[in-house]
């Protein structure tokens, strides 16, 4: 079968399509063949692996321990292990594995559900991790609830693109915060008001919000924290631009410290995968409450340039590899 494979860690110039062995799937796992698998942020740590932290989570100290890159999928159901009960060959499925940049892919059973009946394969493949990441930072981090308001960081990006149109469907009052050319797109996404963040300054406003959701941003939280009610809570979802050790998690990490000297809740979220997350989301994508944006679709073979426009920092919304 062809996959994008690394044997060492780098760039994107590192990733080449080969011919590899169609795997087999082992208990309680199902063998996948994929028709899309999503682009997100992990695939670019893991494929760098940079910050280094990340290869301390178990993903190779001096080289990538799996070679085939991406992580979110949705395809069709070719096999199941020993005690897999959930799903059967043929059923459509969308979920997290590792290695979906492949003709197969094989996925533990409990981080895969049925895939919305009303979207194609590259809409779910843009939906498990993003998608999942920002329903428990509204949901879990934020405690979204209806008439708040609430301010998205990174609105225009992967996560904050469900984001946006998650807090909606919570009942809430949305501003999304982007650069110029994905306004458009967050307007597209439901958000209340979008504030350009290359010509205005959320923090000096004068607005108060009792969610902040801050995705993959570099702000110190003496800003943010600005623009938050006093009992406002500050959610931080990953990070982006610090060293090569933690790579700007730090601020999720120290986050919940601050949180103790103040009536102020900051929160460092680290995403969970699981199925059930899955499923509500289903319901809330097969209603139309929730709808993927994708930027680009682009074919296996050209899965290196997907990541690296990724990285470009311009993606509105979500990037796919159609398979």
């Amino acid at each position: 079968m062809k996959a994008i494979v690394q044997d060492v860690y780098g760039s994107a110039e590192m990733l080449q399509l080969r011919d590899i062995p169609k795997p087999a799937p082992g208990d309680g796992e199902v063998l996948i063949r994929v028709r899309a698998a999503g682009v997100d942020q992990g695939v670019w740590h893991l494929m760098t692996g940079l910050p280094y932290l990340v290869r301390l989570f178990g993903f190779g100290l001096k080289r990538p321990k799996v070679p085939v890159r991406g992580r979110e999928v949705a395809g069709v159901v070719e096999a199941v292990g020993a005690g897999v009960t959930r799903f059967q060959p043929g059923d459509e499925v969308f979920g997290t594995c590792e290695g979906s940049f492949a003709d197969f892919v094989c996925a533990r059973e409990k981080l895969v559900a049925r895939k919305p009946v009303n979207l194609t394969f590259e809409e779910a493949a843009a939906a498990p991790i993003s998608a999942v990441t920002a329903l428990q930072a509204v949901r879990d981090g934020g405690q979204v609830t209806a008439g708040q308001k609430v301010l998205v960081i990174g609105a225009g990006g992967g996560v904050g693109s469900f984001a946006v149109q998650l807090a909606k469907a919570f009942g809430a009052e949305v501003a999304g915060v982007c650069s110029t050319g994905k306004m458009d797109l967050v307007r597209s996404l439901g958000a209340d008001h979008v504030i350009d963040y290359t010509s205005d300054d959320f923090a000096s406003a004068g607005v108060l919000y009792d969610v902040i959701l801050d995705i993959a941003g570099n702000r110190p939280l003496s800003v943010s924290r600005k623009a938050l009610t006093p009992q406002g809570t500050l959610v931080i979802i990953g990070g982006e631009g610090g060293g090569k050790l933690t790579g700007g998690f730090e601020r999720s990490i120290g986050a919940p410290l601050v949180s103790l000297f103040s009536g102020q809740k900051f929160k460092g979220l680290v995403s969970t995968e699981n199925y059930r997350d899955l499923e509500a989301l289903t319901t809330l994508l097969e209603a139309g409450s929730v709808k993927p944006a994708i930027d680009k679709v682009y074919a296996l073979a050209d899965a290196p340039a997907a990541v690296a426009y990724l990285r470009e920092g311009k993606v509105r919304g979500k990037v796919v590899v159609s398979i």
